[in-house]
């Protein structure tokens, strides 16, 4: 059913953004430290038995110099350097096996899957651990409140920052055109192609699928589905820390950081989404600071276009990037 605003409200809905006068600070140290660890990207050759894509098991050092894995794919006959998709994955999965992504290398892009930290258990399996740093708050089972009452022991300050050194494991490929690079993802996967679109200047693409982590206080007022119920029954339970919650989540916050990419963008939403709300999606679309369009699914939930939009992201490199 249509349980948010009509499609013409959010075509104009423009909240608010709530933003901390140090977010720029924030980030630009949080990527500074960072960056005194050693890259020491790993493309470690495979055979998973595809004759037509060549497949590299990936490692490279991300917050805090943890190693994270990820999968590189190339199609087999290639000339020169090439445009690279960088893809994170959706909430509670992990990298699985390179059989399971295939379009982008089937379609001639370098592609690189990056896993995502302590996740991979719940539909795919993952294989990068993450170290629970010190002073970490107690926090409801799921991802979403680990750490939550500081932006310095937030769980998504590590996942934003691996996003980012996965960009620079990409572009240090020699395969890869360093200039050519977009950053994609459905869910999860898509709010953290867009903080990694906000924050990475390098990223000129940037196709975020059914994008989770945006304009958080509005869904979880409109919503009671996971993952964001999960920020509900910590301030159900914690009633004395929701402003602290809500002060670390706007420093995470996908409206955010789209205001501050100026990469081309190609954004889809499903009106009946009740596990991304359309008007949180929409939030951070029409604050989206560079060239945009958004393929609407309107009899659609959280699946989004599903395969209809795979077709349309290929279509969308493609135009951008005649191979």
């Amino acid at each position: 059913m249509f349980f948010d605003m009509p499609l013409e409200a959010l075509r104009q809905y423009l909240p608010p953004r709530e933003e901390p006068a140090d977010f720029d600070a924030f980030w630009e140290r949080t990527l500074r430290e960072a960056r005194t660890f050693p890259l020491k990207a790993i493309f470690q050759p495979v055979d998973y038995g595809m004759r037509t894509v060549e497949t590299f098991d990936v490692t490279f050092n991300g917050y805090g110099g943890q190693p994270i894995k990820g999968w590189l794919l190339l199609p087999r006959h290639r000339s020169g350097p090439l445009p690279c998709v960088v893809e994170y994955i959706g909430y509670g999965g992990g990298r699985g096996f390179p059989i399971d992504w295939l379009v982008f290398s089937s379609a001639g892009y370098a592609h690189l899957v990056m896993d995502t930290r302590g996740q991979g258990s719940s539909w795919r399996q993952g294989d990068t651990p993450d170290p629970e740093p010190e002073g970490s708050n107690p926090h409801y089972p799921g991802f979403m409140t680990r750490g939550i009452l500081s932006p310095e022991t937030y769980y998504y300050r590590r996942v934003f920052t691996d996003a980012v050194r996965a960009v620079e494991a990409a572009r240090s490929c020699p395969e890869v055109d360093p200039a050519r690079v977009a950053v994609t993802g459905g869910s999860q996967g898509g709010g953290i192609a867009l903080a990694v679109a906000g924050l990475e200047p390098a990223v000129s693409v940037v196709m975020p699928d059914v994008p989770f982590l945006c304009h958080y206080r509005r869904a979880t007022e409109l919503v009671d589905t996971a993952p964001y119920n999960e920020i509900v029954a910590f301030c159900k339970t914690h009633r004395d820390k929701t402003e602290a919650v809500f002060r670390t989540l706007s420093y995470f916050d996908g409206v955010n950081f789209a205001a501050r990419s100026r990469a081309t963008a190609l954004f889809s939403v499903g009106l009946m989404d009740m596990i991304c709300p359309p008007s949180t999606v929409f939030a951070a679309y029409n604050h989206f600071a560079g060239p945009k369009q958004i393929k609407i699914y309107t009899y659609n939930e959280h699946e989004g276009g599903g395969n209809y939009h795979a077709v349309e992201k290929v279509r969308f490199l493609n135009q951008i990037w005649p191979l």
